[in-house]
């Protein structure tokens, strides 16, 4: 059969336009289906760019707020700037994922929803694509739980938050992972009054508990945290929104001016009726094999639609391995183990492999655990900025097995030890590296010496090399 295309790709977020470009550039005949107007997905439009432009913006309004007590006049001024800043960085990186560039690179693409007819077969309005092979990679949406009322009142998300044009007085903020705890610690140095409610016992109860713990109290600082939380029901006030809940089986409201809901994510697979093609569903994803094959060969998963790993880069990873398998067929495996992710909290928690919980069920005592407090390193003791904390988590011969830090712009400077691990080498290598003083991966440095510390010092041999130096050196 004569297919319109080598490789269709459904979705232009990360994964997608990854997919497309890499098939493209490997000489394939490539469609590109995208529902929305514009290129580049949610990371782009409501995620990973606007996000952590607004973190910007609101680091620096604490930078305002620590040499003068600002008006709300004030505040209200930096929050239109925020939002003008976030439009700017958006339309900046959008450049890069511009239609026009995929054309030049001589990809088909098509705008509007994608429907399954069969395995080899798209509806794209009154276009019929037929392709050899198919990536999804339709993305995700919000997750909004059921929660009565819900539908009755105005809410946020974060595909919504950032067209704002004025500041809350005051936000609810439902959901404490990633999400949530950003975008409510940016809204609090923008001098929004939040309040988070999660259902958990903790904020962001994927994170090692130790370092989860420390982003909670420098949170708290600015936010008020209530976990353990059941929400009942929500309605709308004169001023805003209630919201009724219960802690511990006592019921308690909250109110405020502004609600978000960062509730957790939702697959975007519902239209595109996969049963057509008999594309396997699990929990609401597509189901993937460890080549991200679907249950049909031909058809493959990438990105939020697999269930996966929900970050950005990992679709990325994704969208090279399903290309080159594609196209090239090859038989390239998807491995998450060393891929790193980071909470852009200010400051940052960075999180790489098994927490230290997952660690100790796996190898029991053949854990070593090395911790560094920021607070004795040089570097951040002189930029007067030491709340955090490295924890590096190997075997008894140095293999990392995880990698958590909460600092300031400790995404940056923890991913040597994730780049150490993705190359297979042992932790205590580091020590070895000479590192520029006073930089701030020198508290890695130190946290590695704490191997030999462990390993040589502190063990039977340290006595036979005291033995050897006081007598033949």
């Amino acid at each position: 059969m004569r297919y319109d295309y080598q490789l269709a790709v459904i979705g232009g977020g990360a994964g997608g336009l990854t997919a497309a470009a890499g098939a493209a550039s490997f000489g394939a005949s490539t469609a590109l289906i995208e529902r929305e107007i514009k290129l580049g997905g949610d990371c782009l439009h409501f995620g990973c760019v606007p996000s952590k432009a607004l973190i910007t913006a609101a680091s620096e309004a604490v930078d305002w707020s620590v040499h003068m007590n600002l008006s709300e006049d004030q505040y209200n001024s930096l929050f239109t700037k925020a939002m003008s800043r976030v439009k700017e960085a958006v339309e900046e990186v959008h450049s890069h994922d511009s239609k026009q560039r995929f054309i030049d690179m001589g990809v088909a693409v098509y705008e509007g929803s994608a429907k399954f007819l069969n395995n080899h077969t798209l509806q794209v309005g009154n276009d019929l694509i037929t392709a050899k092979r198919i990536v999804i990679a339709s993305g995700s949406s919000p997750s909004i739980p059921s929660i009565q009322g819900i539908e009755q009142v105005d809410y946020l998300t974060n595909e919504t938050i950032f067209s704002l044009k004025e500041r809350p007085y005051s936000i609810i903020v439902i959901g404490g992972g990633a999400v949530g705890v950003e975008l409510a610690q940016a809204l609090a140095h923008l001098g929004v009054k939040t309040t988070l409610l999660e259902s958990s016992e903790t904020i962001l109860a994927k994170e090692d508990e130790e370092i989860a713990d420390l982003v909670q109290k420098e949170l708290a600082k600015k936010i008020i945290i209530i976990t353990g939380t059941q929400v009942d029901h929500v309605e709308s006030a004169d001023e805003g929104v209630t919201v009724y809940f219960n802690k511990k089986g006592s019921p308690a409201t909250v109110q405020a001016s502004h609600l978000l809901v960062a509730a957790g994510r939702k697959a975007n697979i519902d239209n595109l009726e996969l049963e057509n093609a008999e594309i396997a569903t699990e929990n609401g994803v597509v189901k993937v094999d460890s080549h991200l094959r679907t249950s049909q060969k031909n058809i493959y998963a990438i990105g939020d639609c697999n269930g996966s790993m929900p970050f950005t880069h990992a679709a990325g990873m994704e969208g090279k391995i399903a290309v080159s398998n594609a196209v090239l067929g090859l038989t390239r495996k998807a491995s998450y183990e060393n891929v790193p992710w980071v909470v852009y909290t200010t400051p940052e928690l960075y999180h790489l492999g098994l927490t230290e919980q997952e660690a100790r069920e796996k190898y029991g005592d053949q854990l070593l655990t090395f911790k560094t407090k920021l607070e004795t390193s040089d570097r951040f003791m002189a930029e007067r900025n030491k709340t955090g904390l490295i924890k590096v988590l190997t075997t008894g011969r140095g293999k990392i097995v995880g990698a958590h830090a909460f600092g300031p712009a400790a995404g940056e400077w923890m991913q040597e030890v994730g780049t150490l691990k993705a190359l297979n080498k042992k932790f205590q290598a580091i020590s070895s590296i000479v590192h520029p003083y006073p930089a701030r991966n020198n508290a890695i440095v130190q946290t590695a010496d704490l191997y030999w510390r462990e390993k040589l010092f502190n063990s039977k041999w340290n006595e036979a090399i005291k033995w050897y130096v006081q007598t033949f050196r």
